[in-house]
């Protein structure tokens, strides 16, 4: 149940097709709350329910964002979920830098662009079905790893600096939103160590209780968005309900 949205509301999921992003959508389709979901992503998500509509998109790419705009024609929507992040691809030869001599510009550009750019430029692309007067909540996958001060280990060097830069468009965003619908929230959500293929060649040094389903992880996000007010716009949250410092 989320409180600040309307009975039958309708929501949309990018990176639907991940594992988060498919965990999530299977979450809001357990809920009569639910009215209709747009699930935008380059593989359909593995669920039938009429009130699921796939688009089958790259978002990271501009005439796909563009397509979304258009599909949803200006219709309000209560809840914006982005599910989109990159931290390897090997068949790029994308993979989390140790040291400086490993960065490169390719990769850093690939990793800004699908973990900060793409998510900032959906919500503009969309801009008009989110502002205006109806309850409205974008909530986009982050990691701690982006906080600055939480930084003590360095390394990972693009992902960290992507992640930090998702937060401060996130936040930048949330005040104009604010301006443009006064019942906007806008979220920055870290996941916890999810058992996904982002996670998979890392979970060797995932703690025993640390490495967690995407059903659980879709369930605890839901809970800590329900707790959320136009007050929160603009922050920063983990799994657990914890707030994370910038």
């Amino acid at each position: 149940m989320l409180p600040h949205l309307p009975n039958q509301f309708t929501a949309l999921v990018t990176g639907a097709s991940g594992g988060i992003g498919n965990a999530l959508v299977k979450h809001l389709l357990a809920s009569p709350q639910t009215g209709r979901i747009i699930a935008a992503s380059r593989q359909p998500p593995l669920l039938q329910d009429d009130r699921l509509t796939h688009l089958s998109l790259d978002v990271s790419q501009e005439e796909d964002r563009l397509e979304l705009a258009r599909h949803l024609d200006d219709v309000p929507v209560h809840l914006f979920f982005n599910a989109i992040g990159l931290l390897h691809d090997s068949t790029q030869g994308i993979k989390p830098e140790k040291r400086l001599d490993r960065l490169t510009l390719e990769g850093l550009t690939q990793v800004m662009q699908a973990n900060a750019f793409t998510p900032a430029l959906l919500i503009s692309a969309l801009q008009s079905s989110l502002q205006g007067s109806h309850p409205c909540i974008i909530a986009s996958l982050s990691a701690r790893v982006g906080s600055i001060s939480d930084n003590h280990l360095g390394g990972w060097y693009s992902y960290r600096a992507s992640k930090a830069a998702h937060n401060m468009l996130m936040k930048t965003a949330s005040i104009e939103l604010s301006r443009l619908n006064k019942q906007s929230i806008v979220l920055c959500l870290h996941p916890g160590t999810t058992d996904t293929p982002l996670s998979q060649p890392f979970q060797a040094r995932v703690p025993s209780g640390k490495l967690f389903t995407p059903e659980f992880v879709a369930s605890q996000l839901m809970d800590v968005v329900a707790k959320r007010t136009p007050d929160d716009t603009g922050s920063f949250w983990d799994w657990a309900g914890d707030p994370i410092e910038w």
